[in-house]
């Protein structure tokens, strides 16, 4: 069990962001006798989850609707399915986009590079 601190030092973010996705009911902390929130490993791995839709641009109320799919259980999964489905056109369509910017990177760069050696 890791405590709010431990937890978002392993992840990375801070124990405010913890305490905003409790809010926005995409994580459930356990409780201690003194109230106090803690981590399970099952729930680092699901924010480790959530972190990586948040960092490929998947909107907040996207993470929420696909929390509450798992909690409501299996009979979601088709649900589930079709969002991820969606962001992943996303995200695919993302890198496209970076794709297509490093080539005309490449080429600024590489005629650049020609101007200057002249």
């Amino acid at each position: 069990m890791y405590t709010i601190g431990e937890t978002a030092g392993l992840l990375g973010i801070s124990a405010h962001t913890l305490r905003y996705y409790e809010k926005e009911e995409i994580i459930v902390p356990l409780r201690d006798t003194g109230g106090d929130r803690r981590y399970t490993e099952s729930h680092i791995k699901w924010l480790q989850f959530v972190i990586k839709l948040k960092e490929t641009q998947m909107p907040i109320a996207s993470i929420k609707k696909y929390a509450s799919l798992v909690t409501e259980g299996e009979q979601t999964a088709l649900d589930r399915l079709n969002l991820l489905a969606e962001h992943q056109r996303s995200v695919r369509a993302q890198i496209q986009m970076l794709q297509d910017a490093d080539g005309m990177l490449t080429f600024k760069i590489a005629s650049y590079r020609t101007l200057t050696e002249a």
